[in-house]
């Protein structure tokens, strides 16, 4: 199903700021024929108003927990589950902490607790507020609940402050909905359930190492050298794994993102200070190498500014960087049970990914061709999963929910290997 005249979507909006986006999504909506439905908290509505709202989506707007049920029929409870999807947007720290917690305290986060519908979350709130330990935990509870989410972005915010925390624009959003609602929309089954509990159990105990986002390789005190990568993919599999039990160290270079929740998090800058961090993070039962590394540096870093010069454009020569996944895989002392690489390739995806596996002595190669899509810094991922036992596919999906997948692969793997 994509967001078309088929669609039903019940669109919660916090009291935020962001709330004024909320009516040009409806707006976006309702041009594809989406039927929408709003719930409004009270606070949204000093943001915005419940005239505007009837007006973009040519029905009532509920925000009374305990008003009668309408001529329609349209009770508190059928209200969630008559849409195919919920939407939260803008999802404040307040809605998300309700959410997490299962409350139930007024009509918004009553029908949030009584869906059995998928529900996608554009969370919006100061960078403070976003990058608490709180909030993260919140996070990290929610997306193990199997709640999708689009944002935050980076930005200039309302109190004049810059960082993660701003609201995705609408457009982003409406992307977001149509891949959801492309997928199943209910919450996971129980035989699901179950599975995600015995990956838990597996990974108990277990020690996993993550390396995340780019490396910058400093040319001088201003300039360097790096790869695109936004670190989404990387922190999202270290969020999933220790929502499963895992003991995490994450390896991070220079990324926007907060650090995971209950993810013991070392920051670096070059492809050496990673190398370095990873092996001192020694031993591990799990190595997930994800960060796209910079594969050259600069011979000679300058002390000071390079200046631009009209007759001369300067010479850098550049000097390879150390392998990492290379450096662990190839262990012969500490190297841990399972070895997994990735590989960003925009041709002949299978082929160099498996002479990747073999070159760097890995247990599994998860592989995705960034010629077609917008892997780095985007929200989504399709990827193909190399080992010298066979090949699997996960489907274009929320990189969030790819994160899932891997480390319940993982566990299961890591069940048949002793400790």
């Amino acid at each position: 199903m994509t967001a078309s005249v088929e669609s039903r979507i019940l669109l919660i909006i916090g009291g935020g700021i962001a709330a004024y986006k909320a009516l040009e999504l409806i707006r976006r909506l309702r041009e594809r024929g989406v039927f929408v439905r709003v719930v409004m908290t009270e606070a949204a509505q000093r943001f915005v108003t419940k005239l505007s709202v009837e007006s973009l989506t040519g029905n009532r707007v509920y925000n009374d927990l305990f008003a009668p049920t309408d001529d329609s029929g349209m009770g508190h409870i059928e209200l969630s589950r008559d849409a195919d999807l919920l939407v939260v947007a803008p999802a404040t720290a307040d809605l998300l902490a309700k959410m997490a917690h299962g409350l139930a305290g007024d009509l918004a986060s009553t029908l949030l607790l009584a869906t059995d519908k998928k529900i996608l979350a554009a969370p919006a709130m100061n960078l403070r507020m976003w990058l608490h330990p709180a909030t993260q935990r919140n996070i990290s509870l929610l997306q193990k609940d199997g709640v999708v989410f689009v944002g935050p972005e980076q930005g200039e915010m309302a109190c004049g402050e810059y960082g993660p925390g701003r609201m995705s624009e609408p457009a982003d959003i409406l992307a977001a909905i149509e891949h959801v609602l492309a997928h199943d929309t209910h919450i996971p089954l129980p035989a699901e359930l179950v599975r995600n509990q015995e990956a838990a159990s597996l990974l108990a105990g277990r020690r996993m190492l993550v390396t995340s986002g780019p490396t910058h390789e400093p040319i001088d005190p201003v300039r360097y050298i790096a790869n695109r990568s936004s670190g989404k993919q990387g922190h999202a599999i270290a969020a999933a794994a220790a929502a499963a039990g895992a003991d995490v160290v994450l390896i991070s270079g220079p990324v926007a993102l907060a650090d995971p929740a209950g993810v013991k998090t070392i920051h670096v800058e070059t492809a050496r200070d990673m190398l370095r961090e990873a092996e001192a993070a020694l031993p591990a039962d799990i190595f997930i190498g994800v960060a796209a590394v910079a594969d050259w540096r600069v011979a000679e870093t300058a002390h000071t500014k390079i200046k631009k010069d009209q007759k001369q454009t300067p010479c850098l020569t550049l000097v390879e960087n150390p392998d990492i996944l290379a450096a662990i895989g190839q262990r012969s002392k500490d190297r841990p049970a399972l070895v997994v690489g990735f590989a960003a390739e925009s041709e002949k995806l299978e082929e160099n990914a498996h002479a990747k596996l073999i070159a760097k002595n890995c247990d599994m190669i998860v592989a995705n061709d960034i010629s077609e899509a917008a892997v780095f810094g985007g929200e989504n991922n399709e990827v193909v999963i190399l080992t010298k036992q066979g090949k699997d596919s996960f489907p274009l999906m929320s990189k969030q929910d790819v994160a899932v997948r891997l480390v319940a692969k993982l566990a299961a793997m890591l069940g048949g290997t002793s400790r």
